[in-house]
């Protein structure tokens, strides 16, 4: 998709710029989690938008063995030559193969969705910024166990330099425009 004339902020998302990564919406959190229908919902939507404008979508797992895998309702709209990283650690950028399969992608926007808020997506998200990625994270994919953590996880995301967001804007900046083909596919997810 030709670029228009008119240059663009930097903190607006591009599709050619921009990665999905998907953090641990695994089974284990479906009776935990503050908000867990609302967040798998929001992903699941995500994901198929991504999929839409062929933006690429990485996926972790924390301790799979112990936690499950990720939900079905996300995952069966996942791409299927999707990256799923197994990972221990809290951040992503604490796993190898995470930071070089990102990398790989040369891609500087980073579409962050997950569990939980205050501690793998917190970690993550201020790990990449220190990397040099531009993070962007949208509000309605993600939580915590208590609503306080999601609440603090949030305000320090933010004070480092998080671009807010909700799947519907992050879908309508990586479209552009309604003369776009994939816009009606993109507007009927967001409805």
């Amino acid at each position: 998709m030709a670029s228009p004339a008119a240059p663009r902020h930097p903190r607006l998302l591009d599709r050619d710029a921009a990665v999905v990564v998907v953090i641990d919406v695994q089974e284990a959190y479906r009776e935990v989690l503050f908000e867990y229908t609302r967040v798998a919902r929001a992903v699941s939507v995500l994901v198929q938008g991504a999929a839409a404008l062929a933006v690429p979508v990485l996926v972790t797992e924390q301790y799979p063995k112990g936690l499950g895998h990720t939900a079905a309702e996300v995952a069966e709209h996942l791409p299927r030559a999707v990256t799923r990283i197994e990972k221990l650690t809290l951040s992503c950028c604490g796993t190898p193969l995470f930071v070089s399969t990102l990398a790989r992608l040369r891609r500087q926007q980073v579409i962050l969705a997950g569990i939980e808020t205050h501690a793998c997506v917190n970690q993550t998200a201020h790990d990449l910024i220190a990397a040099g990625y531009a993070v962007h994270l949208p509000r309605d994919t993600t939580s915590s166990r208590r609503a306080e953590d999601a609440t603090i996880g949030w305000e320090k995301m933010l004070g480092a330099g998080v671009v807010p967001g909700t799947v519907e804007s992050v879908l309508l900046e990586l479209v552009r425009t309604a003369a776009s083909p994939e816009f009606k596919t993109i507007q009927h997810l967001i409805k």
